[in-house]
């Protein structure tokens, strides 16, 4: 079925594009309004660049890149839609400039829409199986809400933000 690490889990659901994601909410620090970043050279495509939050400098991935790497236009979000998670990632899954207090990373994801915060029991999350346009390995689990009638993936951040923060 799925790690028992998510049996007794709170997710915070999220939107992506079309696509509804969840996040454990022990991985999320705080959740901001999408900020302005600032571009670093070089960095890939998927990195919108940095934010200073509270005087620590963040790095901010593109949601929507990061999950859909194949997809080339943007979404159609105004200058300020959306938010901006900053999600603490364990040491050595990857790299970035702000650290917290607890020695794991600090990372900016970016999102359409925070939609819920939901607590998951042992029925409530089905295996990952193969998911149509999403890398399998991002994926823990597959969750319902609503009383079953909305799905949403629960992702392995560590498995998605690692990699492209060591590029």
């Amino acid at each position: 079925m799925t790690d028992g690490s998510l049996v007794s889990a709170r997710l915070l659901v999220f939107r992506v594009g079309t696509l509804a994601c969840a996040a454990e909410v022990d991985q999320v620090r705080e959740i901001l309004p999408r900020l302005p970043t600032t571009r670093i050279p070089g960095a890939p495509p998927v990195v919108a660049g940095l934010v200073n939050v509270r005087g620590t400098l963040v790095t901010v991935v593109e949601g929507w890149r990061a999950l859909a790497p194949s997809e080339t236009s943007q979404p159609a979000l105004s200058e300020g839609e959306g938010s901006t998670l900053i999600l603490e990632v364990a040491p050595g899954t990857a790299t970035a400039e702000g650290t917290a207090g607890n020695g794991k990373k600090l990372i900016g994801f970016t999102v359409d829409e925070v939609m819920d915060m939901v607590a998951v029991g042992d029925t409530t999350l089905e295996d990952r199986g193969g998911l149509p346009g999403i890398d399998p390995t991002l994926v823990r689990a597959v969750g319902r809400r609503n009383t079953g009638k909305d799905l949403f993936i629960v992702l392995d951040v560590a498995a998605l933000l690692g990699p492209i923060l060591t590029t």
